[in-house]
């Protein structure tokens, strides 16, 4: 947890620095001189600079949101350190929101595919369930169908979590109907085999609240998502690395 913290302010450092030095270059705009000619002329002049300034600031904004990405996705999945070796993350933007489905700007051209994992700074977002060839659909955690295989960062209880659509919460189900469970407790991912949907370690969430079923097979509680779902923006794509 420590390394993931550390590499997400590095990330935010590298993208702070990166942003001031495109900006660095950019010069106030030129008075207007009084002759009609040298108005336009500084008019022409404004324009071009502000847009090869934006052509700058777009490209170090892609830049940083590749190195977040890879700096992001390094440290969330800890529990499995093989993952980042095999794997490699995709930085995308989120483009879209639909019904407990967001749209990201990276798809098949980037190296994007179905049932790969996708995730933010604090955690777990959901999976790629299409890819287009620039962009890709992505199913959240809190959608009615999903199911991710769960476990608990302090015991290692497993369990499995699912989607409350409409109360934008997820409902843990651990195996052991008998074990230590309270609010507070972290939940992370198991991990698929391949890591396809998910990788292991990445965060899910927090306990809200414990659930008393008596007779219960299972012990349920319920989850507030790690991820603010509902405030999506740069997010990492986890993607085999190519050869692999």
């Amino acid at each position: 947890m420590r390394r993931a913290v550390v590499l997400l302010v590095l990330a935010a450092a590298v993208s702070l620095v990166a942003i001031d030095r495109t900006l660095a270059p950019l010069t106030p705009l030129r008075e207007a001189g009084s002759a009609a000619f040298g108005a336009v002329q500084n008019a022409v002049g404004a324009a071009t600079r502000a847009f090869a300034g934006d052509a700058r600031l777009r490209a170090a904004e892609q830049e940083n949101a590749q190195l977040r990405a890879e700096l992001l996705s390094a440290g969330a999945p800890a529990a499995d350190a093989g993952v980042m070796g095999r794997h490699q993350g995709v930085a995308a933007h989120v483009v879209g929101f639909g019904r407990q489905r967001v749209t990201i700007d990276a798809g098949a051209a980037a190296g994007v595919e179905r049932d790969v994992t996708v995730l933010n700074a604090d955690g777990l977002v959901g999976k790629v369930t299409w890819a287009g060839p620039a962009t890709a659909s992505v199913s959240l955690i809190t959608d009615a169908g999903s199911s991710v295989g769960a476990r608990m960062a302090g015991s290692g209880e497993l369990g499995v979590v699912t989607g409350m659509p409409g109360e934008g919460l997820l409902r843990l189900s651990l195996f052991d109907p008998h074990a230590p469970l309270r609010p507070g407790d972290q939940v992370v991912t198991m991990g698929s085999a391949g890591s396809r949907p998910y990788a292991a370690g990445v965060p899910i969430g927090t306990v809200t609240e414990v659930e008393s079923v008596p007779g219960a097979a299972t012990r349920m509680a319920l989850v507030r998502p790690a991820a603010r779902l509902s405030a999506l923006d740069l997010v990492a794509v986890i993607v085999p690395r190519p050869g692999r």
